[in-house]
């Protein structure tokens, strides 16, 4: 348990320190660099406490899906293909470090997985055929299933919030007209015009 207890607070020490570091870093790019690694970190944390299908979730959606387009918009704001060019061996270093980081927490959480396979007292091995992700659906549907859809109508309101504030009518904002544009006729858009031909002098 003494070698568990050392990863939970290193897990938790890079965590908060990369929490900070998202909010007190003055570079974008920097912040959501910290970012995915506080989401690798809470991750790992999943891990430990043996809820693999909430850390594979964590890491594929927000880590691999949202952080990405964070990124992308992030990069985006400055259009400036100099800028960015100098910004990808600039910012290099830091996105190694945190690649690096994430594989050395790797390697010790699958080692010490190792080690309970080969009889080590580190975590107390579930029965056969227990399913974290049906353990985690039992809970949620039953216990929590109140608080699991106030949750889905919040999220929905807030996409129906967005989209309001993003379609209102503004002055002269141009709006796409699918019925015209479908309807449109080749002779109506084309007109062909008869000049006479003049020498030039």
């Amino acid at each position: 348990m003494l070698f568990q207890a050392i990863l939970f607070y290193l897990f938790a020490t890079v965590l908060i320190g990369a929490a900070l570091g998202v909010v007190f870093s003055r570079n974008p790019v920097h912040a959501v660099m910290f970012l995915v690694l506080t989401f690798f970190q809470s991750s790992m944390l999943w891990l430990l406490a043996e809820a693999e299908f909430l850390a594979i979730v964590l890491v594929l959606v927000y880590v691999g899906a949202v952080m990405v387009l964070f990124l992308f918009v992030v990069m985006m704001l400055d259009i400036n293909v100099e800028s960015i060019q100098r910004g990808l061996t600039r910012y290099a270093p830091l996105g190694i470090g945190v690649a690096l980081l994430m594989a050395v927490e790797l390697i010790q959480l699958i080692w010490m997985r190792s080690r309970v396979d080969a009889g080590a007292t580190a975590f107390a091995p579930y029965p056969e055929g227990y399913s974290n992700t049906k353990a985690l659906g039992s809970v949620l549907y039953t216990e929590h299933v109140y608080a699991f859809e106030i949750a889905a109508v919040i999220l929905l309101l807030a996409i129906v919030a967005a989209i309001t504030l993003t379609m209102r009518k503004r002055p002269g904002l141009k709006v796409q007209n699918i019925s015209e544009q479908v309807a449109v006729r080749a002779k109506d858009r084309i007109r062909v015009v008869k000049m006479d031909a003049e020498k030039k002098q």
